[in-house]
């Protein structure tokens, strides 16, 4: 360990292990706690605090025997990205589109200590979920937690540390429940919270009701783990989820009669499946360099989508519903646009590391991408993807997700000393107050 990681002692690059291995354990999480402080008032950063001078994460650099810029270096030359193909990385680097830094999309606007996202798995981050600007779910180690940001208080939603047993009798549902469920995923969506398990566990809450509402495995699968969740709503307005495996398969939950309505199969692990707007197409990303568009209601492929070098565990459709991106071990996210799919539109390049979590806002005007650790990259749509804002910090990244309404976007960050939950504000130009002056 270097003299710059004994000083940030939580921050490390991904480790060069197996696929399915939990990337924290109990005592991991147990060194967190004593590491960090809960002194609020003397941990949390406003942004008052940052115009004068503090750092957005509160790390007191002024006290360190190195700066944040040579620090910034040794991250950026020593950071070991994850790759399932060797040199996918460095090879797809001569493909990415030029991009102008420096935009300011959205303002820093307060670093919450007292709230600690976990990672469960190394590959796997989408453990943050806004549902509106001041609502957060999040795992932090054993407990789903609500976070408000109006009253700056959290609140467990789901305790995993022990049993979790439904309430309600449903056909299927896993009455004895789950014992100490390790989440694997997370997805929020209006009053639906659905988590997903390291042995195929589906946990179900609807936020407005008491207790659990149903609980079920996916697969009996070995290999089952539960890669994504995404919640949509049929056109009869019936709440569905889409949950991808590690076995191979997509399957259709319906959370109105509380069953699988579908079940596709695909010849590689899934790690994450996007619905179109419109609902008639999937975009299935995996074990494979190359994608599959699919029909939502067959699961038969209608194209594939040949670029990327690695295994892709990221994916999004822009609200528009005729451009989708995807994300991958090679340090790259691809735009594609559903007119032509022989090749993408844009090759967005990363700093350190694959490209782990992919959100768009409402609007479709902006797309933000998610290394594994310390950048998150907010791109301008209507440029082209030409221009971005690039948030800088440091720990490893358990999700991004922009409010519903776009004014909010929070970004989760693990690490041993410096955990916590970031959130940024949407800036506003107001053209016709400049031309009143």
């Amino acid at each position: 360990m270097s003299r710059y990681d004994e000083e940030l002692a939580g921050m490390y690059p991904e480790e060069d292990e197996d696929r399915h291995a939990v990337r924290m354990g109990d005592s991991d999480y147990e060194d967190d706690d004593s590491d960090q402080s809960t002194s609020k008032v003397a941990e949390d950063t406003s942004a008052k605090d940052v115009k004068e001078g503090v750092d957005i994460q509160g790390i007191p650099w002024e006290t360190m025997s190195t700066t944040r810029d040579r620090y910034r270096q040794a991250r950026l030359k020593q950071y070991a990205n994850f790759e399932n193909i060797p040199d996918s990385g460095r090879i797809s680097e001569k493909e990415c589109t030029p991009v102008e830094k420096g935009k300011l999309y959205y303002d820093f606007q307060h670093n919450t200590r007292s709230v600690k996202p976990s990672i469960l798995h190394f590959q796997l981050r989408n453990l943050v979920w806004a549902t509106t600007r001041h609502d957060v779910y999040l795992l932090s180690y054993y407990s789903v937690l609500h976070w408000s940001s109006l009253t700056c208080e959290k609140q467990e939603v789901i305790d995993l540390q022990g049993r979790v047993a439904p309430c309600e009798k449903h056909q299927g549902n896993f009455s004895e429940g789950f014992y100490r469920t390790q989440v694997s995923t997370l997805a929020v969506k209006d009053n639906l919270l659905v988590t997903g398990g390291f042995h195929g566990e589906i946990i179900c809450k609807f936020l407005d009701r008491k207790g659990i509402s149903y609980c079920c495995k996916s697969t009996h699968d070995d290999n089952g783990i539960t890669n994504s969740l995404e919640i949509f709503e049929r056109p009869s307005g019936s709440v569905h989820f889409l949950a991808s495996n590690n076995d191979c398969g997509v399957r259709d939950f319906d959370m109105e009669n509380f069953q699988i309505c579908s079940h596709f199969r695909f010849s590689w692990a899934v790690n994450h499946t996007s619905l179109s707007p419109d609902g008639k197409l999937a975009l299935i990303a995996g074990d494979n360099p190359d994608g599959l568009l699919v029909d939502a209601n067959s699961g038969k492929a209608v194209h594939d989508l040949r670029g990327h070098l690695d295994y892709s565990f990221a994916s999004a459709w822009n609200p528009d519903g005729r451009t989708f991106a995807t994300g991958n071990q090679d340090k790259t996210c691809r735009v594609w646009d559903i007119r032509n799919l022989s090749k993408s539109v844009a090759v967005l390049g990363g700093n350190i590391g694959a490209i782990r979590s992919i959100r768009y806002t409402s609007d479709g005007k902006f797309m933000a991408m998610a290394e594994p650790a310390d950048f998150v990259h907010v791109f301008d749509v209507g440029s082209g993807y030409c221009r971005k804002q690039e948030l800088d910090f440091f720990g490893e990244i358990a999700g991004i997700s922009f409010s519903p309404d776009t004014e909010a976007l929070f970004v989760g960050v693990h690490e041993r000393a410096y955990s916590s939950l970031l959130q940024f504000s949407r800036r506003r130009f107001y053209s016709y107050l400049d031309s009143a002056l």
